[in-house]
């Protein structure tokens, strides 16, 4: 247990926190639901599914570029409303009017149209997700200088981002019933403008209750001006190269990658599983299962896991509630053989309990620790602080292993012979796709465990590194 006690001027307190929250169900939402409907530009706009798949990859090389810079201009920011809100006011405004933007396309369109309309709407929502969410990243970071406060802030957050997970498996069922919507292609459109508006009241939360750390006279920040656009972009290459020297933060990167490239390549896994092995490739009698697992999974994760995962990191100390984390995580991948049983559908939700460490204690730790080692940064590089620069880099990284997962995902499935133009796989392709679906996320979960073993940031060196810079800033 924790020989330290949070100091009350440390906590955050709950309006904050869950403002804080709401920003990261909208830092889930968008994304959860942009994936979702990627899906109906094939059966709702008829769009060739290389161009789709061109769609899905091309705006993501563009986000890896914006992000960086979005958490230089934030870190360096001079403003009366503080480093980040104003940004992500703006961002959360703009991020849902665009997402709706984004989605009214016309089947009636020619399809050149429709991509092109989609492709330059996708470049600019991306620059007001990024306006909104890179600011909203760095202000967590910042909130409290705690080293377990970190934690149960973060823990708050990725519960209310995982109601997220449990609302948009069930856009494929709204947007498909034609009870609801007269088309599918209609069914988007106007869902578009419901998540839309959702985003902006719960985005901008943040930006009017959360404060982040008193940077009235934090030195050393950047003039951030089209004259010093050049000038700008070397301390920015300069600061990514600062950051890439911190050890414990490029084991947090190293550990991130590999757990979630490998939950994410099988992720579409469990469906075709369900929905081929389970029911023999009928649709009707999968029905809602495949929307269920993914509901009770986030469910799991948020009010069940995450509250266990702040218990063991208050215990144990993050590096070890990670790692103890992890290896349940295997346990319930490995489950997952016994578990999805075509005489017992009810057997398939016995594994979720334990998986759902994985995920649940992946970015609720992880994001803590970055917290820690944006201090670690501060005594070795000096002011001004670079939250926004290491939550942009480390995001970044989650968005290439997501990049990396879904390419590596569709080879896994053409290498195992799975048959998308048909009902019924072979005996053969559906074992080695349980198969699949089991080694590699236990595997990428071994290897983060290993990544991890030599994680030095701990809580006494946390502390100590807290005491050091006070006394540098002249803090009582």
């Amino acid at each position: 247990m924790s020989k330290y006690k949070t100091a009350a001027k440390d906590k955050v307190p709950p309006i904050q926190k869950f403002a804080f929250g709401a920003g990261h169900l909208v830092n889930n939402l968008l994304p959860g639901a942009l994936g979702v409907f990627m899906f109906f530009l094939l059966t709702a706009f008829g769009m060739d599914p290389f161009l789709a798949g061109l769609l899905g990859g091309l705006p993501r090389i563009f986000d890896a570029i914006t992000d960086p810079i979005m958490g230089f201009i934030s870190d360096n920011t001079k403003s009366k409303y503080g480093r980040r809100r104003p940004y992500i006011f703006a961002g959360a405004i703009l991020s849902g009017i665009l997402f709706a933007v984004l989605w009214q396309l016309d089947a009636e369109n020619s399809q050149s149209y429709n991509f092109w309309y989609f492709l330059i709407f996708s470049m600019i929502y991306l620059i007001g997700n990024t306006i909104f969410s890179t600011p909203l990243i760095g202000l967590g970071y910042e909130m409290t200088s705690d080293y377990n406060e970190r934690t149960r802030l973060m823990a708050f957050s990725q519960t209310m981002g995982q109601i997220a997970w449990m609302i948009v498996p069930w856009f494929w069922v709204l947007i498909a019933d034609p009870d609801l919507f007269n088309t599918q292609a209609e069914g988007v459109r106007k869902l578009s403008i419901v998540v839309g508006a959702c985003c902006i009241v719960l985005g901008v939360l943040p930006a009017i209750f959360c404060r982040g750390i008193d940077a009235a006279n934090m030195e050393n920040r950047k003039e951030i001006t089209f004259s010093t656009l050049f000038s700008n972009l070397k301390d920015l290459l300069k600061g990514i190269i600062q950051v890439s020297k911190n050890k414990p933060f490029m084991k947090l990167c190293g550990a991130t990658f590999l757990v979630f490239n490998g939950f994410q390549m099988v992720a579409s896994f469990s469906y075709f599983i369900i929905v081929f092995y389970m029911f023999n490739g009928d649709y009707g009698l999968a029905g809602n299962w495949p929307a269920w697992f993914s509901t009770i999974s986030a469910f799991v994760t948020a009010f069940l896991v995450i509250p266990v995962i702040s218990w063991m990191s208050n215990k144990f100390g993050k590096r070890r509630a990670f790692i103890y984390s992890t290896l349940i995580s295997i346990i319930g991948y490995i489950l997952k053989w016994w578990g999805f049983n075509p005489g017992n559908p009810w057997l398939m939700f016995i594994p979720i309990p334990l998986m759902a460490f994985g995920i649940g204690g992946l970015f609720t730790l992880m994001m803590s620790m970055t917290a820690d080692v944006c201090d670690l940064d501060e005594l070795n590089n000096g002011m001004p602080r670079k939250e926004g620069t290491f939550g942009a880099i480390y995001w970044w990284m989650v968005k290439l292993g997501q990049a990396i997962a879904l390419v590596l995902g569709g080879l896994v499935l053409k290498l195992i012979g799975f048959d998308q133009n048909t009902t019924t796989q072979t005996v053969e392709t559906l074992t080695n796709l349980r198969i699949a679906d089991i080694i590699v996320p236990a595997a990428t979960a071994a290897l983060a465990i290993w990544v991890m073993r030599s994680y030095s940031l701990t809580e006494e060196r946390a502390h100590e590194i807290k005491e050091q810079l006070i006394a540098r800033r002249g803090e009582l």
